[in-house]
């Protein structure tokens, strides 16, 4: 190769180099300033929007029967991960075609719509504040906004550990899994990613209706959950040491030591129906020094779930902002690890 042609080829690289370390720095601070907009339009609503469609469409074009409903759902499956793929690819593609500039600005809002750590930080504030203002009428009105179990019936200390448990679930699903897939292929792996975990919490049910036809979503979720959940789970336990002794000096909660928090982690990261969820489950557990999980009900259903973490201490309110500062502490040593990755590239 010549001493020009080398030139044109390691230019195009630093330029992509460039274009994706300023599309994860632009997506992280829209995220932070403005929160997940709440637009129809939204791209994860239309995947949400396929799916249903899909659904109505599939299920008549298979027998209703245990392997057709299988079917439907690696059918589902398929035609959802292609489509959700395809489209951002085209419109990132065609915006870089167009212009560098408009493809950097394109993708950033696209990886933007995907990222959920301050709606995260929102939508479970707002539990914390509906109890200490409303009571636990409010407060169960609020987490049943960004939980899938029954919430009637939940005591205060229910209502609790649901909010920290979906902060602690969601650190990973909807703030380093992202960022993870966006790092690695852009918008496309992104949207890639969030049209997996959006099949699986619209239809990966042990229900009547969801039984076989969700099979195939869940199962995806769980696969391409497994690097991002213990990646989230490792961060997580890098920052939690230093908030545990920030907690117990200012609240005077144990600030038990970090082998404390990693014994729970290795006895209690598979103590969950998915090989995922408890992954960053037990890191929250550990931390907080409290107990989560155990049975909850679904649809009227009792599920018998095993507790993750130990009984030291009664959950408070106060939990709920610390599991959230937990969270962004988290996505923010993600976005440097990210960005650090991609800066060494521009470096070198």
């Amino acid at each position: 190769m010549g001493l020009r042609s080398y030139r044109t080829v390691t230019g195009r690289s630093m330029n992509w180099i460039w274009y994706r370390f300023l599309t994860l720095l632009s997506a992280g601070i829209l995220d932070q300033l403005l929160g997940d907009p709440r637009v129809a339009w939204h791209p994860i609503c239309l995947i949400g929007n396929l799916i249903s469609w899909l659904e109505q469409h599939t299920r008549g074009l298979f027998p209703d029967t245990k392997k057709g409903m299988r079917a439907a759902g690696v059918y589902l499956v398929l035609s959802v991960l292609i489509i959700s793929t395809a489209v951002p690819f085209a419109v990132v593609t065609g915006a870089y075609c167009l212009h560098p500039a408009l493809g950097v600005l394109v993708e950033s809002i696209l990886i933007y719509f995907t990222f959920a750590a301050k709606s995260l930080e929102q939508e479970s504030m707002a539990v914390y504040e509906a109890l200490n203002k409303e009571g636990l009428a409010a407060g169960r009105k609020a987490v049943s906004m960004i939980v899938g179990r029954d919430t009637a019936e939940l005591t205060e200390a229910g209502v609790i550990r649901a909010a920290v448990e979906t902060v602690a679930e969601n650190t990973s699903d909807g703030v380093i899994a992202p960022l993870f897939c966006a790092a690695i292929g852009g918008a496309p792996l992104a949207y890639f990613y969030k049209a997996a975990n959006t099949m699986d919490s619209m239809v990966g049910y042990k229900n009547e209706r969801y039984q076989w036809y969700g099979t195939a979503a869940a199962r995806f979720d769980d696969l391409v959950n497994l690097i991002p959940a213990r990646l989230s789970a490792f961060l997580m336990l890098l920052v939690c040491q230093p908030l545990k002794r920030y907690w117990a000096r200012r609240d005077g909660i144990p600030g038990n030591r970090f082998g404390e928090t990693w014994r729970i982690y290795r006895r209690d990261r598979r103590a969950h129906a998915s090989p995922n969820s408890a992954q960053t489950e037990s890191v929250m557990a550990g931390a907080l020094g409290v107990q989560l999980a155990g049975n909850a009900s679904y649809f009227g259903v009792i599920h018998e779930k095993p507790t993750i973490g130990d009984d030291c201490r009664a959950v408070q309110r106060q939990d709920i902002v610390r599991a959230v500062c937990l969270m962004k502490w988290t996505a923010y040593l993600g976005w440097a690890v990210a960005l650090a990755g991609w800066s060494v590239g521009l470096i070198v």
